[in-house]
C-alpha cells in the first residue's frame, strides 16, 4: 500500500488538492493500492474558498514508494504566504533523501524551495509567481510555458487544474498508461495535456484531441503496449480500414502512426526501468521488444 501525503497550508486552494486527491483516489478505486493522506498544523486548515478542511497533525511513517504532494495556497507573493513548519520541510528533504518522490502543485513549490529541493533542478510554478521563484531559489531553472517538470523525483506544477496532469503523469509513470487512461476517463478528462516537455507521459502527449475511434484504438494500445498489435487487428477491433485508421491515427496524434505511438509508450516505459537500475537488455524484454537493438535506436533518436 503506497500513500500520498498530502500537505496542507492556511488558505490552501481547494483545486491544487482536490485535483491529484481525486486522480489517487480514483486509482485506488480501480483497484491500485493507495491511500490518501491529509497533514497540517492544526486539525483544521482554511481553505482559499472559504471551506474548512480536516487533517491529521502528525505525519505517517514514510517508505520510499510513498508520494508527498505540497498543494498551493491563496496569496499574490511566494514571500507572503504561510510558512510551513520546521518539521514539514524537514520531512520533505528526508523523503526524497530516502528515494521518495516529492511533488507541488502551484505555490506549492515554495515549500520545496524552502526545503532545499529546487537547488540544482528544474521546476517550475503558476506563471504570476515564476519570476519571484526564480528570484527566491536562483540555483534553480525555473521553466515556463510547460504544466508540470520532473527533475530527480522533484515534481512541480503549474497550478490548478495542472496538478491533475501531474497526477495522471505520476499515474502512468508508476503503473503504465493503461491505469492512467482509465482513471482520466473516471474523472472524464479528455485533454490529457502536457505540451512537449520530454518528461511528459506519451499518454498525455497524444490525447488531446476528439477522435472516439483513434481514444479506443489508444486505450486498446495503451493496455497491450508490450504484445504485438498488428495494424489489421487494430483496424478490426475499431471497425474501420487499415488505411481509415492509419489516417485518423496520424491526423490525431500530429503525425504518429499506431505502430510509433506504441513503440512511444515502450520507450517510455522502458526509459523508467532503466532509470530505476533495470538493465537495457532486461527492459527492452519487459517493455516487448525481442532484443535491445530497436530500443537502442528509439533511445537514440
Amino acid at each position: 500500500m503506497s500513500q500520498v501525503v498530502f500537505v496542507l497550508l492556511p488558505g490552501v486552494h481547494l483545486l491544487d488538492l482536490a485535483g491529484p486527491a481525486q486522480a489517487f483516489h480514483s486509482a485506488a478505486m480501480l483497484g491500485q493500492p493507495y491511500r490518501l493522506c491529509y497533514v497540517a498544523e492544526r486539525e483544521q486548515v482554511p481553505s482559499a474558498q472559504g471551506l474548512p478542511l480536516a487533517a491529521e497533525t502528525r505525519w505517517p511513517e514514510l517508505g520510499r514508494d510513498d508520494l508527498v504532494v505540497v498543494p498551493g495556497w491563496r496569496g499574490p507573493t511566494l514571500r507572503g504566504g504561510p510558512r510551513p513548519r520546521a518539521e514539514d520541510l524537514a520531512r520533505l528533504r528526508a523523503h526524497h533523501a530516502a528515494g521518495g518522490t516529492v511533488a507541488s502543485v502551484c505555490a506549492g513549490a515554495e515549500a520545496l524551495g524552502q526545503a532545499g529541493l529546487l537547488d540544482g533542478r528544474r521546476c517550475t510554478t503558476h506563471h504570476d509567481l515564476q519570476d519571484e521563484l526564480a528570484a527566491r531559489y536562483p540555483r534553480a531553472t525555473v521553466v515556463r510555458d510547460v504544466l508540470f517538470t520532473v527533475d530527480d523525483r522533484v515534481v512541480t506544477s503549474a497550478g490548478i487544474a495542472s496538478g491533475i496532469d501531474l497526477a495522471l503523469h505520476l499515474l502512468s509513470v508508476r503503473h503504465g498508461p493503461a491505469v492512467a487512461a482509465k482513471v482520466a476517463r473516471d474523472m472524464v478528462v479528455y485533454a490529457r495535456r502536457n505540451g512537449h516537455e520530454p518528461q511528459a507521459s506519451a499518454m498525455l502527449r497524444y490525447r488531446s484531441h476528439v477522435d472516439d475511434t483513434v481514444h479506443r484504438v489508444q486505450d486498446l494500445i495503451d493496455s497491450r503496449f508490450a504484445e504485438p498489435l498488428p495494424l489489421a487487428y487494430l483496424a478490426a477491433r475499431a471497425g474501420v480500414s487499415e488505411r481509415t485508421l492509419t489516417r485518423a491515427f496520424t491526423r490525431a496524434t500530429g503525425g504518429l502512426t499506431p505502430l510509433r505511438y506504441q513503440q512511444a509508450l515502450r520507450l517510455e516505459r522502458a526509459q523508467h526501468l532503466i532509470s530505476h537500475g533495470t538493465v537495457v537488455e532486461s527492459a527492452a524484454r519487459e517493455v516487448g521488444f525481442e532484443d535491445a537493438r530497436m530500443l537502442r535506436r528509439l533511445r537514440a533518436r
